[in-house]
């Protein structure tokens, strides 16, 4: 079926994470009257996704990390909820949008398309016969599964014995999992080909901090290597490492980072770089249709993907003002982000990776500042205890 009276084209947005129903949030606080669809290849229910890489240690089952049923959300904010239905392909000239359900297949008409598609993990190949086995935590739908493997079905007759995990990883949701693992009971190893933990994101003392506070709560740091092939093995899995090393574990997860997902946006003619291309009043290059999210590209933070929970607020507020009728340039705040690591809290604000500078020791225990060839600070990194301290280093730096 195909609905083109222009006069009952909504508001479509595509994908129900925190991107898309905090746009909705938003927009319905500034537009009551405006019909919105909502599709989503998920239930839509909602819930925060940081909360998936610090659940295990809370034994947080995944019905409890949902914080509002996509029914309830539906309803407060007058929305017609498509979920588990799945967008083929836009057509951005005629408004068109291609959704499939249960093998059914019907054409949505628009007026304004807001792409919020997210991220997807990255999967570095790797050999062996049980390669497929290699598990990743994107979605609630991917933590039921990995909950399931490690044996916390509450369901279950009885307790299962302590997995072994091995992480792909030591980025932040490596370390965030290796943290939350080993406090729920399991065995974990980490490996990375960097030579310290959060490598790209810490000065060296820091990495150092957080490899030793992990080190001390069971962590087996395998760095500088990488995982060559992953084998089934004894009734579990054994683990190739390319130092020569190897490793038995029950489950292996990949958490070597995420890549805006723009297939739908490409395939639609839409520009597409590191992510889906938008300017600073978050359009893509196709007349009424917007991104934001992870699986944008933002103009606002020159030319970046911002993968955190600050940028999509920002985000969503500015977006909703625009479609709402007021246009509103995204202006992307000093946005420092904590690091869910409870054996080292870290807060970080780092500055654009393209910016030269250096980091120097702060005045204090677990400070560190990066400045630029002007001497200007840029941005902060603080551990323990110093994480107090982040309003007053946010003051001195410059966004």
């Amino acid at each position: 079926m195909t609905d083109t009276s222009p006069s009952s084209a909504p508001l479509l947005i595509i994908g129900a994470g925190l991107a898309g129903w905090t746009t909705v949030r938003e927009f319905r606080k500034l537009d009551t009257s405006t019909p919105i669809v909502l599709v989503t290849a998920d239930s839509g229910d909602f819930y925060a996704k940081p909360t998936l890489s610090n659940a295990y240690a809370q034994k947080r089952t995944p019905a409890q990390l949902v914080t509002t049923p996509a029914v309830k959300m539906a309803e407060t904010l007058n929305v017609t909820l498509l979920a588990h239905h799945h967008v083929q392909s836009l057509d951005t000239a005629a408004h068109n949008a291609v959704v499939t359900h249960n093998a059914q297949t019907h054409t949505l008409h628009y007026s304004r398309l807001v792409l919020a598609t997210g991220a997807q993990p990255i999967r570095i190949p790797v050999g062996g016969t049980a390669a497929d086995q290699v598990k990743s935590i994107n979605n609630l739908d991917d933590f039921g599964t990995f909950h399931q493997a490690l044996g916390l079905d509450p369901s279950a007759a009885e307790p299962a014995a302590p997995k072994t995990v091995l992480i792909m990883g030591a980025g932040l949701i490596g370390c965030e999992f290796a943290n939350d693992l080993v406090l729920a009971g399991a065995t974990v190893h980490v490996v990375d080909p960097s030579p310290r933990p959060l490598a790209l994101l810490l000065p060296a003392e820091a990495g150092e901090q957080l490899q030793a506070a992990l080190q001390a709560l069971g962590v087996v740091w395998h760095l500088e290597t990488t995982v060559t092939a992953v084998d089934s093995a004894d009734g579990g899995l054994r683990v190739q490492l390319a130092d020569g090393n190897s490793v038995a574990a029950d489950l292996v997860l990949s958490a070597v980072g995420l890549r805006a997902d723009t297939t739908l946006a490409a395939a639609a003619g839409l520009v597409c770089e590191r992510g889906i291309v938008v300017d600073d009043m978050l359009q893509t290059s196709a007349t009424d249709v917007y991104a934001l999210g992870d699986c944008s590209q933002y103009a606002s933070a020159g030319q970046r993907t911002l993968p955190y929970v600050m940028p999509i607020m920002n985000a969503a507020r500015a977006l909703a003002a625009t479609l709402a009728g007021t246009p509103t340039a995204l202006v992307f705040p000093l946005m420092p982000v904590s690091i869910k690591t409870p054996a080292l809290p870290i807060v970080v604000a780092a500055a654009h990776p393209a910016l030269a500078g250096t980091w120097k020791a702060g005045d204090g225990d677990g400070i560190w500042q990066f400045t630029d060839s002007d001497g200007a600070q840029r941005g902060f990194v603080l551990t323990g205890k110093s994480t107090a301290r982040r309003m007053e280093q946010s003051k001195a730096t410059q966004p």
